[in-house]
Formats: C-alpha cells, sequence, structure tokens
C-alpha cells in the first residue's frame, strides 16, 4: 500500500501478539485502529507494554474512537518513542514517511510532543472542576416537559416484532450518500460532490461502482437484513427508564441514562435521556412508552468479502463493506419511519420526503448505545435481553460489545414532542460512582467504559 508493506494482523489482537509481531517482522511503525470505546484502554495497555519492553517504534493511532486529545492526554505520556494521533486514512502517508525520513524526523516528532503537551494542558484547564455542576445540582436542571397535559401516544403494536429478510430494496431509496462519500475520503455533500470541479468525476466513477454492485446486492441477493423492534410501557425514575410487560404489570428491565454536568447558561437543561420519558403518579408503575431495536445488513458478507480477498480485488471488498454499512442506516431510517406511522402509530399522517428524514424533521429520537447522548456501550446487553437479539436475528454482541455482523446499528425509541440529539459531554466522578452503583458494576469497570466522557 502506497509503497509500504502493511502486516495486518485483524481485529481484537492481544498486546504480547503486536508485540511478538513487530520483533519478528522489525517494523518500522506500529499502528492502532479503535473503533469502539474499549478499544482506547487497550491502545494505553499496548503502549505501557512497547515501554516495557524497551521499543522505541514509532506508534501511529486511529480508528473512529480515537482522538487527538486521547492520544495527547492517555497514550503518549506512557510510551517514549513517537507516538502520533492520524486522523484519516489519507494523513497516514505524509505521517509515516516523516517518521522514516533521516531529514525530517526529528524535526516531526519534536512538533508532535510540544503539540501534545500544549493539548494536556488545554484539557487540564477545560476539564477544571469549577466548569462542572454537582450531580445533584445537575438534576435540578433538567428538562421538564410542557406537554404533560397531553395523552401519551399508545402504540398500536405492543411487545416484539421480528422482521426477517427484509426487502432490501425497499430500502435502497434511504439511502445517505454523503456518509459514503466521506468514507471514501470525498469530503462534500451528495449530489453536489458529483459536480465538484476538483474531485467530481473521482466521486461519480465511484457512485458509478456503488449503484453497479448495490443493484446485484439487491437482484442476487447477496446480503440479508433482518431486525427485531420492540414497544413497551415505561416510566422514568430518576435518571433511569423503567420498562414494563407489554401489559404493564412487571418490570422487565432498566435503561440506565447519564446527564450532562457542564454548567449551562440560563435557560440551558443538563440533559438526560430520561428526561424524554414521563415519571409516574404511582411509583413503579407505567407512565409513557419507550421502543428498542436492533438490526443488520450484513448477513452474508463475509462469504463475498472473503471471495473478493481471494481474487485480490481489495477496492471491491471495500466497497461492499462501505454499502452494506449505508444499508444499515437506511434500514434504521425506514424502521425508524414504520415504527412512527405503524407500529406506535403517532406519527401515521407524517409524509417526509428523503432530505426531511435524512434531516430528522420528524418527531422522535432513536439514540444509540456508545452514542453521544449514551455513550455506554454496556447499555446494549440490557437491550440484548429484552429483545432476545441473538436468537431473534442472529446479531451478536462481542466481548467488547461491538455488534457483528458489523453493518448494525442498534437503539432505543422516544416520541417524546421535544425529544432531540445532545450530547453528554464530559461527566465527574460523583455521577459515575452513582451510575455505577445504579448498574451494579464497580467504579473501575464503569470508568473503564466512560473513559473518553471523565472530567478527572
Amino acid at each position: 500500500c502506497n509503497n509500504y508493506q502493511v502486516i495486518d494482523l485483524g481485529v481484537m489482537v492481544p498486546a504480547e501478539k503486536i508485540l511478538e509481531a513487530a520483533r519478528k517482522e522489525q517494523v518500522d511503525v506500529i499502528g492502532l485502529s479503535g473503533l469502539i470505546t474499549p478499544s482506547l484502554d487497550e491502545m494505553v495497555h499496548v503502549a505501557k507494554e512497547l515501554e516495557r519492553e524497551g521499543f522505541k517504534t514509532p506508534l501511529l493511532i486511529g480508528g473512529a474512537t480515537t482522538s487527538r486529545v486521547h492520544t495527547a492526554v492517555r497514550i503518549e505520556p506512557h510510551y517514549t518513542g513517537p507516538v502520533v494521533h492520524v486522523n484519516d486514512a489519507s494523513r497516514s502517508v505524509p505521517v509515516v514517511s516523516a517518521l522514516l525520513s533521516r531529514e525530517q524526523r526529528e524535526g516531526f516528532v519534536q512538533s508532535q510532543r510540544t503539540d501534545y503537551a500544549r493539548v494536556r494542558e488545554q484539557h487540564k484547564q477545560a476539564n477544571a472542576a469549577d466548569k462542572y455542576l454537582q450531580l445533584q445540582l445537575a438534576r435540578e436542571n433538567a428538562f421538564v416537559s410542557n406537554h404533560l397535559d397531553q395523552p401519551v401516544p399508545k402504540p398500536d403494536r405492543l411487545g416484539v416484532t421480528v422482521l426477517d429478510d427484509y426487502p432490501l430494496a425497499e430500502l435502497v431509496p434511504y439511502i445517505d450518500w454523503t456518509p459514503f462519500f466521506h468514507s471514501w475520503e470525498l469530503k462534500g455533500s451528495y449530489p453536489k460532490i458529483l459536480q465538484d470541479p476538483e474531485r467530481g468525476a473521482e466521486a461519480k466513477k465511484l457512485f458509478d461502482d456503488a449503484q453497479a454492485m448495490l443493484k446485484r446486492i439487491v437482484e442476487e441477493r447477496w446480503l440479508q437484513a433482518r431486525a427485531v423492534i420492540g414497544l413497551f410501557p415505561a416510566s422514568r425514575e430518576g435518571d433511569d427508564v423503567l420498562v414494563f410487560d407489554p401489559e404493564g404489570k412487571h418490570t422487565r428491565c432498566t435503561f440506565h441514562t447519564l446527564r450532562q454536568q457542564t454548567k449551562k447558561p440560563a435557560g440551558q437543561h443538563n440533559l438526560a435521556l430520561a428526561d424524554f420519558v414521563r415519571e409516574p403518579v404511582i411509583p413503579g408503575t407505567p407512565a409513557d412508552y419507550v421502543g428498542a431495536f436492533a438490526l443488520s445488513t450484513g448477513f452474508g458478507i463475509e462469504e463475498r468479502v472473503a471471495a473478493f480477498e481471494r481474487d485480490h480485488d481489495d477496492y471491491s471488498a471495500i466497497l461492499l463493506k462501505a454499502l452494506a454499512d449505508r444499508l444499515a442506516e437506511a434500514f434504521a431510517e425506514r424502521l425508524h419511519e414504520r415504527v412512527r406511522k405503524e407500529f406506535w402509530g403517532y406519527a401515521s399522517d407524517e409524509r417526509l420526503s428523503n432530505e426531511e428524514l435524512i434531516g430528522e424533521s420528524y418527531r422522535g429520537i432513536r439514540p444509540a448505545p456508545g452514542y453521544p447522548a449514551q455513550p455506554d456501550h454496556t447499555e446494549k446487553r440490557t437491550l440484548w435481553s429484552l429483545l432476545d437479539v441473538e436468537k431473534n436475528t442472529g446479531i451478536q454482541l462481542t466481548e467488547s460489545l461491538a455488534m457483528f455482523p458489523t453493518a448494525a446499528v442498534s437503539g432505543l425509541y422516544f416520541a417524546h414532542p421535544d425529544a432531540h440529539y445532545f450530547g453528554i459531554g464530559r461527566i465527574q466522578r460523583d455521577q459515575v460512582a452513582d451510575y455505577a452503583r445504579r448498574k451494579g458494576l464497580s467504579l473501575e469497570e464503569m470508568e473503564r467504559w466512560l473513559g473518553p466522557n471523565l472530567a478527572y
């Protein structure tokens, strides 16, 4: 790749195997990629092991869950060799070139270390305790609905619904193509990017290839889409959401939510997802409804990707993975639309264009565990249990709580008229301790899962 030999060790590789391969192959650079929160802690562990074993090999950090701040604050202090965060794949070539250049290396490494020291100082100042509220004060500034006098819409279909072998052709019109181009490092919005004077020709060629493959995916049934959704009576209990059986008689599970703790200007609330669920008049009884879902369009992808790789057709393998991801997001969009109009039915007269759907011009949200409004991946365990996801769809959770097949989406449904997406941001130890207690986990384990959100 770009005249560099890349030794791919795969995913979820233990530190000892990475070090062993680095020694055996006498590598010039070690690269770590992280796609899910636990990967961040593993990167810190690898850096510590490299230091303990006396390595000085440059360490490249990349992947969706990584950041320049995390690299500077959590990883670089543990390794005296060069550590560089790489924003995207296109940046890796000039970075590696600089690290391997006798003329450029010293200056490049020093500039990185100076930059990371500055980032650490900025991070320290940004996370000063006076920028945050104590948890109790944050709760006192929770969002309070002004729709309490309105009736709560009851779902037309309570309980679990399984959708097996969902027609892919129905999902194609719901594809958001802009993230597809971004995954190929082509920045711009669709369809404007096709007319871009610099990147338009490349984007058009990629789009044509994608359309041709998408046609085969649908017509030749390369992939299979499966989903399970559930709609249940629910009620808010503090920062948690109690979920009941369809009859509303017994508690099925509890979804735990986190609350923003940064100080807000007057009139702004410290939000938690639980704020979008009504509190009951009688504690422990239903007062509202919530939904949950899990879906994948990745069934069958492993065999197709393996066939392309056997033919040394990496382009087609990557293209197929990208299209499977887009189909999964399209499935999530279509399913949410059906929930609003059909299964829950609170917006049965909704008529939105695809552009309006992409712009989220509808009532309700579908936040996912591991994303800004609920950064805790462990909530997936509750969701998997509630919907019996693996039995009903075959979608599995890995040890690190990633979903398999990877072209998958899961989350909750909230129908509150004021429900909207937000980010929890950084939180203090008092909330992490309280959250761990509510979930029945140790503080240490909770800190591991919430690492990027810790303000201490």
